[in-house]
């Protein structure tokens, strides 16, 4: 039976990279050693990790631009240490914006650095929206948001013009739709939720906004130290590295960024129009804020819950479960996910409602 893969991390891959990855465990480059024994350091690796970089600077429409392009390790989790401690001056500032769980985390952990002010929060509606009409203070070191927010299913559809440094995690919609990226001084993603394996993070950085805030760093968390061994100051995580090449030389093939832009929005626009038009779901985020990548959703009469549940695992689908605390159903819908499947989901919606 055919998979449909509506995982939310680790997420769903394009099936000639898996391919090309299984290879290169057994014989990377024909040289008879597996990539992931051989040194870091080799050539062959070296190619793989400048390949990697280049790729993201030419997806992102930002060569030339003043950006240097990191793969570390820690998840989006320690970039949320990272980031005050390599913006965030020593008696300065900084501006959250809390849309949901992982900007509450990072929020978190920035407070242990410093003065955080959180100029809005949608935690009132349990993170249904985006809020609109806030004020950056102008004193702020830096501005830091979630564009896409996994679990609650919100998405940013535009970005404040701010004189503070614009920092932005987009763990889960990177490479998913076009954006002027030249407008952020710090994008950083898990590679897991639409770029790669997990083990990864990618880190894309304006170098000239760098070495201001007047602290000591540890060398771990300093960005400039990544910068100056070319993301390589400790051993990377070479297959996710690796794979995360091969994906995002899949998406180039495809079209770059525009071309899957048009694809997420044919899928996006399918799913949300049975839920919109079916009076046995409803969605669980404001409309104007629904993300294209993660659909919330939740059944009108939860008496159905187990049939449905029984008919879209008989059809091979995986990972439609809600997170926990939103409950329902979530189909997460990153950009190696065909339209095919989103149809499948669709039509055991139209079934259901016969």
């Amino acid at each position: 039976m055919k998979k449909h893969n509506f995982s939310a991390g680790p997420c769903i891959l394009p099936q000639e990279v898996l391919k090309q990855a299984s290879e290169a465990i057994l014989n990377f480059n024909n040289d008879d050693l597996s990539l992931i024994e051989i040194s870091h350091r080799s050539p062959a690796f070296v190619k793989v990790m400048e390949n990697a970089r280049s790729l993201v600077l030419e997806l992102l429409n930002i060569e030339n631009k003043g950006y240097s392009v990191l793969f570390l390790q820690g998840g989006a989790s320690l970039e949320f240490l990272m980031t005050p401690y390599n913006f965030l001056k020593t008696n300065g500032k900084a501006a959250y914006l809390d849309t949901g769980t992982w900007s509450s985390k990072s929020i978190k952990e920035a407070k242990l650095l410093g003065n955080i002010e959180i100029v809005a929060s949608s935690k009132d509606k349990n993170y249904n929206y985006i809020p609109k009409d806030y004020h950056i203070p102008t004193d702020a070191d830096y501005f830091h948001c979630t564009s896409n927010n996994t679990i609650f299913g919100t998405q940013m559809k535009s970005f404040p013009k701010t004189d503070s440094l614009l920092v932005c995690d987009m763990s889960s919609d990177i490479f998913s739709r076009q954006l002027d990226f030249s407008q952020f001084d710090l994008i950083y993603a898990g590679a897991q939720k639409n770029m790669g394996p997990a083990g990864a993070t990618l880190v894309v950085v304006k170098e000239a906004a760098l070495g201001k805030t007047g602290r000591i760093i540890p060398s771990m968390l300093d960005y400039q130290v990544h910068i100056s061994k070319d993301s390589m100051f400790n051993t990377p995580s070479v297959f996710a590295v690796y794979v995360s090449m091969l994906t995002l030389q899949w998406l180039k093939n495809l079209g770059g960024v525009a071309a899957i832009e048009k694809i997420n929005n044919a899928k996006a626009e399918l799913l949300y129009g049975e839920i919109d038009s079916n009076p046995l779901f409803q969605g669980v985020t404001e409309k104007e804020d629904r993300s294209y990548m993660n659909v919330t959703f939740t059944l009108t009469n939860e008496s159905l819950k187990d049939k449905f549940d029984m008919m879209w695992k008989g059809t091979g689908i995986n990972g439609l479960g809600g997170h926990r605390s939103v409950g329902g159903y979530r189909a997460s819908m990153y950009n190696a996910l065909p339209l095919e499947s989103v149809q499948v989901l669709v039509d055991v919606m139209r079934k259901l409602n016969n």
